[in-house]
């Protein structure tokens, strides 16, 4: 395959959106064939899953099958969406994929890191992302800029020591998977964390 997969991680309302729609701008600018992206969901089937995930009204679901949804969602994602665009040799751009399974179900709901990879086998063996950018930004500081958790969102509403145990998790991934996760300080404006994506990736000849 000749495309290239960059993912983007994050706590909620870290911004990852935006960087990816800038990102996306960038990309047509320069003639760059790419497809944007999201996990769960970025197909039919995916993004039914995803309603199922993120149904507020589902306070009963277990971490076990919160995990196995994404986990099942991923693996259509991947034959749906993203496989398709990078045998295609266009670059996808998505937001969320394996490490947020890592951060929020592993670190944040307290799964094991063998459960999580046994279940999410088919992607972390067949499709790593070319480069994982993480949006480097504390929960409070995110959430203060999205003004409050969705009402509507199981994950968001799951409390802040949930999502400090998330953002502490994605800390220690930094650590461990150093050649695949890279952090970007957003403290500043959308503008220029979008100049630090550009120049990292740069950097990695994924573009020019």
């Amino acid at each position: 395959m000749n495309g290239k997969f960059i993912t983007f991680e994050g706590c909620e309302g870290a911004g990852k959106s935006t960087q990816i729609r800038l990102l996306s701008e960038y990309l047509r600018r320069a003639g760059v064939a790419h497809i944007v992206t999201r996990e769960p969901g970025g197909g039919e089937i995916s993004e039914a899953i995803r309603r199922v995930i993120l149904n507020g009204k589902f306070t009963a679901m277990t971490d076990e099958c919160e995990a196995l949804l994404y986990a099942a969602a991923r693996v259509q994602h991947l034959a749906d969406t993203v496989v398709p665009a990078l045998e295609r040799g266009e670059m996808v751009l998505c937001d969320r994929y394996i490490f947020s399974s890592f951060a929020y179900q592993g670190f944040g709901r307290g799964l094991s890191e063998i459960f999580l990879r046994n279940i999410n086998s088919y992607a972390i063996e067949r499709f790593m992302p070319d480069i994982t950018l993480f949006l480097n930004i504390s929960p409070a500081c995110a959430f203060e800029r999205k003004h409050g958790a969705d009402q509507n969102d199981r994950i968001e509403q799951a409390g802040s020591a949930f999502h400090q145990k998330v953002y502490e998790g994605y800390q220690h991934l930094l650590e461990e998977y150093p050649e695949q996760i890279v952090s970007v300080d957003c403290s500043g404006t959308k503008y220029e964390t979008n100049e630090k994506i550009l120049a990292l990736l740069r950097r990695r000849g994924i573009i020019e």
